[in-house]
């Protein structure tokens, strides 16, 4: 008869595993993806390059200081009358050349520019959304570190079931095979543990190709190979986790979710681009002043030195330009009505997201808790079918059906609890609160160190 303590042994390996060695732990793993992970790499630097557009946009409404400097050597012909006598005036050519030297230092100070004025609040949204959006993927960066994370372990503990599975039908074809040489079974039995028998194995090769493409997508994130990963306690107690009620969610996810607070940078962005169009309309100030020397700087002055300084107003005003600041002002209407709905469109989704998960996180307790009896049930099932076969009471197939329900219950509550920290998570996601402490609550349900 088979050893069913051995069964389950390896049925539920993934909550007692022997491994040795130090375990990748989710904050160590969190480390690595912060230095690794493409997609966060790439918001970093698309976050610096957003932080220059304020600066960018300040730069229209400082001075302005530029220095010019021009050296040439001219040779010409200088024909002109020259008198050269009380009555007499001649032609005269002379060939002449000379170097000279043009300096000039020159100041721009706006005193009056709207267009500048937009200019500046435009990119002062821009940074602003730039680094709200930044927010959001470091967030999204420890949801996508634990979903792969989590789906690794989960097809790291479908291989074992499947490969437990697998073992205990094989001991079971065995078991069955002598019995039907010694006629105390069927041929029925035999056939049915062998087609069972040749779908585990199937499934044990399933089982590692989704681990294979778990663990790959995992090493994507933290740039390294992984051999052992922090698995869940066996102290996992759903208590530890206080969830506030659903209004007090709601006006956190309006306030601080990331995507909202980037969007609404955007539609200040689209207003004040409006601003900047319709300046085309308006008069433009500016204080300018010059240092100039000039040295022999033309053929006029060729023999002549002069150093000048002016300073003076200076007003621009716009007649007309074809349409085309009528045009940019109707283009940037358009553009700040279409970024409002937008603004609209993920309220929706982070509010339905939001409640998705809330209520994900308040039914997952009840759920971890009737698995949990569900696995217990499971264990006792198999164990009295076992004493029942050998009673006589029960058959094989019972066996290999009670076995099934126990791989079953274990793989669903693995799931469930793993679901549960995942809803938390992207309960504080969609919140717009994700911060690290959050991570590392979610790692104490994890085994760490050496095992």
């Amino acid at each position: 008869m088979i050893d069913i303590r051995k069964i389950l042994i390896l049925a539920g390996i993934f909550l007692s595993p022997i491994n040795h060695g130090h375990a990748m732990s989710l904050l160590d793993a969190y480390e690595a993806a912060l230095l690794h992970d493409p997609t966060y790499r790439s918001a970093y630097h698309e976050n610096e390059a957003g932080q220059q557009a304020e600066a960018i946009g300040l730069a229209s409404l400082l001075p302005n200081l530029s220095l010019t400097h021009n050296q040439s050597r001219s040779t010409g012909t200088i024909t002109g009358p020259q008198q050269v006598a009380p009555n007499r005036v001649v032609e005269v050519s002379d060939n002449t050349h000379f170097d000279s030297q043009i300096s000039a230092l020159t100041l721009r100070q706006p005193l009056i520019n709207l267009e500048a004025v937009a200019s500046y609040r435009i990119g002062k949204a821009q940074a602003d959304s730039s680094r709200a959006k930044f927010t959001g993927r470091s967030q999204q960066l420890v949801v996508r570190l634990v979903e792969a994370y989590v789906e690794t372990l989960l097809a790291q503990d479908h291989v074992k079931l499947s490969e437990a599975q697998l073992t205990s039908l094989e001991e079971l074809k065995r078991v069955n095979e002598r019995m039907l040489i010694k006629g105390e079974g069927t041929t029925t039995d035999v056939l049915e543990t062998q087609s069972k028998h040749a779908i585990a194995q199937a499934r044990v090769i399933e089982a590692n190709d989704e681990l294979e493409g778990a663990r790959l997508k995992l090493e994507a994130i933290i740039g390294q190979k992984i051999n052992q990963l922090d698995r869940l306690s066996d102290a996992f107690n759903t208590r530890a986790i206080q969830l506030q009620d659903y209004d007090s969610w709601y006006a956190l996810a309006l306030e601080r979710n990331a995507e909202l607070v980037t969007q609404r940078h955007a539609v200040t962005s689209g207003k004040e681009e409006i601003r900047k169009s319709f300046a085309g309309h308006t008069p433009r100030v500016d204080l300018v002043a010059s240092l100039s020397k000039n040295n022999r700087g033309s053929f006029i002055t060729r023999s002549q030195d002069a150093e000048l300084a002016t300073i003076g107003v200076e007003v621009n005003f716009p007649l007309y330009a074809g349409g085309r600041v009528n045009a940019l002002t109707a283009q940037a209407k358009a553009n700040h009505a279409r970024a409002e709905a937008d603004l609209d469109a993920v309220t929706d989704k982070v509010l339905v997201e939001l409640k998705k998960q809330y209520n994900l996180l308040k039914s997952g307790v009840k759920k971890i808790e009737s698995l949990e009896l569900a696995v217990k049930s499971a264990e006792l099932l198999v164990d009295a079918t076992e004493k029942s076969i050998r009673g006589g009471i029960r058959i094989n197939l019972n066996l290999l059906d009670a076995q099934q329900q126990l791989y079953t219950a274990q793989r669903d509550l693995s799931r469930a609890r793993f679901d549960y920290l995942l809803a938390y998570l992207r309960l504080q996601l969609a919140a717009g609160t994700l911060v690290l402490d959050d991570l590392r609550n979610i790692a104490s349900y994890f085994k760490t160190g050496l095992r």
